[in-house]
């Protein structure tokens, strides 16, 4: 299969060669791009995925799009390799490598691509996943754009991205494990725990833990889309910090759910977000490029980077929000978009009765803007279909107030207080017993 044949992603999920042709393939490009990717240093805009690493065992380091009007930097003398899954990465380099994910019912080794950045002078660890559920697109491509973006010569600090965490989720087109678990259910696991448990727990240890900072990719679940937004505890200050280096993007307080990699990244005092972008099984280039724009105003306010990105718009912060939900079954049409503010009262969509065309409205509760919603389709009556975040202009305000509010679902992939079971959830008890033994 060429490069190109994969443009196609819904075709391209049902396809196991997905993974290797998307990170392995040097050149690769994606399907027409309005906007190119500019890489550091001024250089032609590329679209294409990372060159094949260099050896740096050989000593060798590439050097990407040199503009005397950013000089590249010499290798400082107090900063040195950085040993992630047993390999030393130099300063000035950069690596494929790779984390063994388990086997798979034919025996076989899961070798998952992690890519290490190491920039020329002192700086943090970011890590970027992406793909813990094996349906959600959005945030690969914005992981493989910020690695062809970043480059070692001119970075301060690290670049760690795994675009494609769960690779067996992701091969076949699936959010979830062969077994039907949910791998953003278990962190940090547990090596003799579940198979989840056991990947979760080698991903977390060998890779997470080397970092200092998580961005961790999502997308709306089960038929229901995102504005983009981060999803933090803003309980936490060094999380709080975080979140406001991400240019004009949202933020929304939630704690994390237990098991979901932020949560166990922040308890492991990593400040961790996810980032929502959008809708699964699908490839948005709007949103890929708003997550883009948002990482680089990471990268340059984290000093990583010589760019900043300026956002005239201010950071709305939501320390609560609400889902609205379907009183009746039938077809649901909205008639508001994301990101819409409404107020108490607006028609938000309809649900009408296929057989005798009565209908329903649905109003909005309270005045707030519309954070998520469900994709037009059928429901029943308690379908959660319109997500509303109040929002405030402070994010130090009333902290402890917040706390203990919030606590509806919101169907984001990063797995928050969900309040009823999911497909592919029955193994919930299974995994109490595996903490309880351990």
């Amino acid at each position: 299969m060429s490069p190109r044949a994969c443009v196609d992603v819904r075709i391209a999920m049902k396809c196991t060669c997905l993974a290797a042709t998307l990170l392995l393939t040097p050149g690769a490009k994606l399907a027409a791009n309005p906007t190119p990717l500019e890489p550091m240093g001024g250089t032609p805009a590329i679209n294409t995925l990372p060159d094949a690493p260099p050896d740096t065992t050989a000593g060798s380091a590439q050097l990407v799009g040199h503009n005397e009007a950013d000089p590249v930097q010499t290798v400082s003398s107090k900063w040195s390799a950085i040993d992630i899954l047993g390999t030393l990465v130099e300063p000035g380099t950069r690596r494929k490598l790779h984390w063994n994910a388990g086997q798979s019912f034919s025996g076989n080794t899961i070798n998952t691509p992690v890519f290490v950045v190491r920039g020329a002078k002192p700086g943090p660890t970011l890590c970027l996943t992406a793909a813990v559920h094996g349906d959600e697109l959005n945030g690969v491509e914005i992981t493989r754009r910020i690695l062809s973006y970043v480059q070692e010569n001119r970075l301060s600090g690290t670049v760690v991205g795994i675009p494609i965490v769960n690779l067996l989720g992701f091969s076949r087109g699936s959010r979830y494990l062969p077994d039907r678990r949910d791998l953003n259910r278990y962190f940090p696991g547990h090596p003799t725990g579940s198979s989840a448990s056991r990947i979760a727990n080698v991903f977390f240890e060998n890779v997470i833990r080397k970092c200092d900072r998580l961005v961790d990719f999502h997308t709306g679940s089960f038929k229901r889309t995102n504005l983009p937004q981060l999803r933090a505890d803003l309980t936490n200050p060094a999380v709080r910090k975080f979140t406001g280096r991400f240019g004009a993007t949202a933020v929304l307080h939630k704690f994390g759910g237990h098991g979901t990699l932020r949560r166990a990244a922040t308890d492991a005092g990593i400040p961790a977000v996810a980032f929502e972008l959008g809708e699964p099984s699908t490839l948005q280039l709007d949103h890929v490029e708003f997550g883009v724009k948002a990482i680089i105003a990471l990268l340059g306010k984290l000093g990583m980077v010589n760019r900043f990105s300026l956002w005239s718009e201010p950071q709305p912060i939501y320390y609560r929000s609400r889902w609205l939900r379907a009183h009746r079954g039938g077809i649901l049409t909205s008639t508001m978009r994301v990101g819409v503010r409404v107020n108490e009262g607006d028609v938000l969509g309809v649900v009408t009765n296929p057989l005798n065309n009565e209908y329903a409205e649905i109003l909005s509760e309270f005045d707030g803007r519309i954070l998520g919603r469900a994709l037009n389709q059928f429901v029943l009556p308690g379908f959660a279909v319109f997500h509303i975040g109040i929002e405030s202009r402070d994010i130090d305000e009333n902290v402890d107030s917040f706390a203990t509010e919030s606590m509806e679902p919101y169907y984001g992939s990063d797995g928050d207080d969900i309040d009823e079971p999911l497909e592919g959830q029955e193994d919930s008890a299974e995994r109490l017993v595996d903490e309880e033994l351990h």
